[in-house]
């Protein structure tokens, strides 16, 4: 297994964390290209996302997560790592990476006072299982849209909210809030196979 970067600019990043050391994984803290330079994997936390597009471009680090994503390395966006992975975000529209295509609406699910713990169902069961996953929603964004090239990984309420293209997978929910460690553990089967 290889080693998982967390970029920690902003946002619930600690949290991973403790999944990953559950999980007994490696990893580390990017805040920089020459610590991203050094993981195999890295994962985009919830977070706020104009916040975090702020900080990245302070880091200077669009130019090597364009680098690390043109080289395969697998990436996981969990909520505001969602929007900033998305081909495009609206409702208002911002600036994304337009690593996985998608669109992605902010804050779909409502406020933080509308924060919300659900069960969803697995679309790729081979992948994930038949058990319900387990959902935490705050301020979670919406996938309005899914290319032709994006599989659908799992749904809640009808709506797709787990997704993957490529070395690029996306949740609109926090499954590190979850004691369900199944969408990490496929994360961390991608970065194996890379």
């Amino acid at each position: 297994m290889g080693r998982i970067g967390l970029l920690a600019l902003q946002g619930d990043f600690a949290a991973h964390g403790q999944v990953l050391e559950a999980l007994g994984v490696p990893w580390s803290l990017v805040k920089t290209p020459a610590e991203l330079a050094q993981v195999d994997g890295l994962i985009i936390p919830g977070g706020e996302s104009t916040t975090l597009l702020k900080l990245m471009a302070t880091a200077e680090l669009q130019p090597a997560l364009e680098q690390f994503h043109a080289q395969g390395r697998p990436i996981f966006g969990t909520c505001a790592g969602l929007i900033l992975l998305a081909r495009e975000t609206i409702q208002p529209q911002q600036e994304s990476l337009g690593f996985i295509d998608v669109v992605a609406v902010r804050n779909a699910y409502g406020r933080q006072v509308d924060s919300f713990i659900t069960r969803g169902t697995a679309l790729d069961i081979e992948a994930l299982g038949q058990e319900p996953l387990e959902m935490v929603f705050i301020r979670a964004p919406k996938i309005a849209q899914l290319g032709m090239a994006v599989t659908p990984m799992a749904e809640c309420r009808g709506e797709v909210v787990l997704a993957r293209q490529g070395s690029v997978l996306v949740a609109a929910f926090h499954p590190e809030l979850t004691g369900d460690r199944r969408v990490h553990q496929y994360f961390l089967r991608m970065v194996t196979t890379a």
